[in-house]
């Protein structure tokens, strides 16, 4: 293989980073996340959102959406913060919706091609003291919210995200506690879950009626399961029990329309079938797990991390956030792929503080999907987590995962390596190899590029 070889990804892929309103924009006070961030013990070091990076300023914006261009991304997924639309229940805010239209517009200029999420995380406190996702009106207020958004964007925006991670939202917030509104409860979470999913394929007809061309998906959290013995009949039980739990459903509710067992007992509902343009694949790391006969309430599984595997950085809680396993996101992708959709990678990256790991965590992710493109599947989009340092949630400002390195006090952006790679990478329109073995030496052996 010569150095002028590539893994050449197809023509009009998209290039980006990920983003998200709260964890950006600054000076949310009306969602259940910042009054969640006043309560002592929820967030790391008692930390808030606050300034974020200062995306509401759009001169700040502007700066960070002029460091993407440079870097030669032509996209960038952004959410909107359905509690500045909607401060009020039924009161739509016709000024956040004209900044956000000027945002969007910035990204244009920029020959930028916006990815919209419509919810990311957060809920507006009157849908909170309604009941959030627990209230059998959520579709309703949901849709409305959504055709407000379509109509004021739609001119500039035709690549729609309904719902981040349905799953991680009803999980962490209803089952492991971490997110409001903290509880632990199998059947709130998996009612939440079906809630979001029912909205997502009432979203998705909404978007369509408004907006013929529209192209339109959710982004899910794909686990990738891993048995802890994978010669043990029982863990690879367990593996694809999680599997089934975790990834599956999701899949089978927004392509066949089904809800299967916990979500349901396997109705199909109509207006679910065939709800998705594409599928948004989410991956971090995969998850090991074991059949455990004491952990009933954990679907008799153990999960846990493998001792030999590369690990990134430390959460507050004390462990790993997780395992580094490239491979992962090629079995993610084809499995997702069997369902038939186009598939963009939403969201993928690393914790890495001094960002020694993240240039060859990019690079052989990347060299990954090469090989699920290459061996079928249809991916035309890859999105980075995340642009610039952000709030992390309950984790605040202790993870990094940005290109830039970001200074709170200072609002000050600095480059990191990786994000030199990422733009060589982007501006080739694939994974040179001789970057590959640059950062990940031996990695790109047994590789057909080409040249």
């Amino acid at each position: 293989m010569t150095h002028t070889s590539i893994l050449r990804f197809p023509d009009g892929f998209l290039w980006g980073a990920a983003t998200a309103a709260h964890q950006n924009e600054g000076g949310n006070r009306n969602n259940q996340w910042a009054a969640w961030e006043q309560q002592p013990g929820r967030i790391h070091n008692g930390a808030v959102a606050g300034a974020a990076t200062d995306w509401w300023n759009l001169e700040t914006a502007a700066a960070d959406f002029d460091r993407a261009a440079e870097l030669g991304l032509n996209s960038l997924r952004l959410s909107v913060e359905w509690s500045r639309i909607e401060p009020e229940q039924g009161v739509f805010d016709q000024t956040a919706l004209r900044k956000y239209t000027e945002m969007i517009g910035l990204l244009r200029a920029r020959g930028i091609e916006p990815m919209v999420t419509l919810h990311h995380f957060t809920d507006p406190l009157w849908l909170t003291d309604l009941g959030a996702w627990e209230n059998s009106r959520v579709e309703g207020y949901f849709t409305r919210f959504v055709a407000r958004v379509v109509e004021a964007l739609g001119d500039q925006v035709t690549l729609w995200c309904t719902i981040n991670e349905p799953l991680v939202y009803a999980y962490l917030g209803y089952l492991g506690g971490y997110f409001p509104p903290g509880v632990n409860d199998p059947r709130r979470a998996f009612n939440v879950l079906r809630r979001m999913l029912l909205a997502h394929g009432r979203a998705y007809r909404t978007i369509h009626r408004l907006q013929g061309n529209a192209r339109v998906g959710l982004a899910h959290n794909v686990r990738v399961f891993l048995p802890g013995d994978p010669a043990r009949a029982a863990d690879r039980y367990a593996v694809a029990l999680l599997d089934r739990i975790a990834n599956r459903n999701v899949y089978d509710a927004i392509t066949r329309g089904r809800l299967n067992p916990p979500l349901g007992l396997g109705q199909q509902v109509t207006h679910l079938i065939d709800a998705c343009d594409y599928i948004g694949v989410n991956y971090y790391s995969p998850g090991r797990a074991a059949f455990d006969p004491a952990r009933p309430g954990q679907f008799f599984t153990r999960q846990f991390l493998s001792p030999k595997a590369e690990l990134s950085d430390i959460t507050p809680n004390g462990e790993a956030y997780g395992e580094i396993d490239p491979h992962g996101l090629y079995l993610a992708l084809t499995q997702a792929a069997a369902y038939g959709k186009p598939l963009y990678i939403t969201e993928n990256g690393v914790p890495d503080h001094d960002d020694d790991v993240r240039p060859r965590f990019i690079a052989t992710h990347l060299a990954e999907t090469w090989r699920a493109i290459r061996d079928g599947a249809d991916v035309r989009g890859f999105y980075h987590w995340t642009l610039v340092d952000n709030f992390e949630w309950a984790a605040a400002w202790s993870l990094r995962f940005g290109l830039f390195d970001f200074d709170r006090e200072t609002q000050t952006r600095t480059p990191r390596t990786s994000a030199a790679v990422y733009s060589r990478i982007a501006q080739a329109n694939g994974v040179p190899v001789n970057l590959l073995e640059q950062v990940a030496p031996g990695y790109g052996s047994g590789l057909d590029a080409g040249s």
